[in-house]
């Protein structure tokens, strides 16, 4: 991919993972460590229990973890499978005896609109995120 196209996909993934660091992630975190501390404050537990006292804080973090990274991966396997079809063409166009300026500004439009398409799908992937993310029990 084009560096230009990739600076573009990536600054509009960055944004999206900010955000819901921020607004959702982060609280996570702060939930975990208190329910983690409240754990450690328990003086008649075994250290068995406080063990699985703590685990039990961490487990909602890690599904919501575990969410935004599958959510990722679908993302960049999607956006790799649209390159992969830019590259297609642009090797039947160059095997049909195109010259290589062609075949370069072919590459180019269609991983553009490969790069739109996708960063136009994040809103509505923040929002599937988001809601999953409020879903996960605390």
């Amino acid at each position: 991919m084009a560096e230009a196209h990739q600076a573009r996909v990536q600054a509009a993934v960055e944004d999206m993972v900010q955000s819901l660091e921020r607004d959702h992630i982060r609280k996570m975190q702060s939930r975990m460590f208190s329910c983690s501390a409240s754990c450690c404050d328990r003086s008649e537990d075994s250290m068995t229990q406080v063990h699985q006292c703590i685990e039990r804080c961490h487990t909602p973090l890690a599904q919501a973890q575990a969410l935004v990274s599958t959510e990722m991966e679908k993302f960049q396997d999607r956006l790799a499978r649209c390159t992969m079809h830019c590259n297609d063409k642009a090797k039947d166009l160059f095997d049909s005896g195109a010259k290589e300026p062609e075949v370069r500004a072919l590459m180019e439009r269609c991983v553009g609109t490969c790069v739109d398409d996708h960063i136009h799908l994040l809103p509505s992937m923040t929002r599937r995120l988001r809601d999953n993310l409020d879903s996960i029990s605390q």
